[in-house]
């Protein structure tokens, strides 16, 4: 991979939720192509496990903090953590996400700020900490993980559509204030891919459902949406900005 427009030699990457699926699956892959990572979940056990492995495989600098991004003093804690202990960050990644199904006249207002707060709030936070780095040495890449979700919908999933939605909007406005710095914003909307909150929240019926919706008729792998990823870090991906990359193996396609 290396000496190609995909290398990120020399590049460091900050992923939130970066300990295991999504997450992990980009930093796996950015480490291959040449990045140092600085990784954050709230397990620090997992993070350390999941940056060993990387560090074997991949002969990088894996860095990582154990951190509640619900908490706005622990996004903050992970900015200055991420710049010090790497020097800068190039890349960021923002995967970290929560969902608990709940209709709306089920939800309540604790859950639907945590919720917020977990899926929008934090990566508005974090990126508002990181890019003035970014803007100073005029290049960087920003990636938000929002989902189909944000694009469509199912009954019950009224805090986790609304900020995955409201990704969309954040990602086109932050390409058009940071443009001018050589920053490129973007998102990535998976359909269903194997990962553990899905596989926890829903039914065996539902799961085989959504299956059936794709054309593949099947989930997609963490590693599936690993490579559009590295295509939207990368120098291949250097004019696209304020735009999703939809990941979802034809699941939007299907009306019926």
């Amino acid at each position: 991979m290396k000496d190609t427009i995909f290398d990120l030699t020399g590049r460091t990457t900050l992923v939130t939720g970066g300990s295991k699926g999504i997450g992990r699956a980009i930093a796996t892959l950015f480490a291959q192509a040449g990045a140092e990572l600085f990784l954050c979940s709230r397990h620090e056990d997992e993070l350390a496990a999941t940056a060993a492995e990387i560090r074997r495989a991949a002969n990088t600098r894996v860095a990582y903090l154990a951190a509640d991004l619900t908490i706005r003093d622990d996004v903050l804690r992970l900015a200055d953590a991420a710049l010090r202990t790497m020097g800068k960050v190039d890349i960021l990644v923002n995967n970290a996400g929560a969902n608990l199904p709940q209709a709306i006249h089920e939800i309540r207002d604790d859950d639907w700020d945590r919720l917020l707060q977990i899926n929008l709030t934090a990566a508005m936070a974090l990126t508002r900490a990181i890019v003035p780095d970014m803007k100073r040495r005029r290049w960087g890449r920003v990636l938000f993980l929002s989902s189909i979700m944000g694009l469509a919908s199912t009954p019950g999933r009224n805090a986790y559509s609304a900020a995955k939605a409201a990704l969309l909007g954040l990602a086109r406005a932050c390409a058009l204030d940071l443009g001018p710095y050589n920053i490129t914003v973007n998102c990535l909307a998976p359909g269903p891919i194997l990962t553990d909150m899905p596989m926890a929240i829903l039914s065996p019926e539902q799961k085989e459902a959504l299956a059936a919706r794709t054309a593949f008729n099947r989930w997609g792998r963490p590693e599936e949406v690993a490579g559009p990823a590295l295509l939207l870090a990368s120098e291949a991906g250097s004019y696209i900005t304020g735009t999703v990359l939809v990941v979802d193996g034809g699941a939007l396609a299907r009306v019926f």
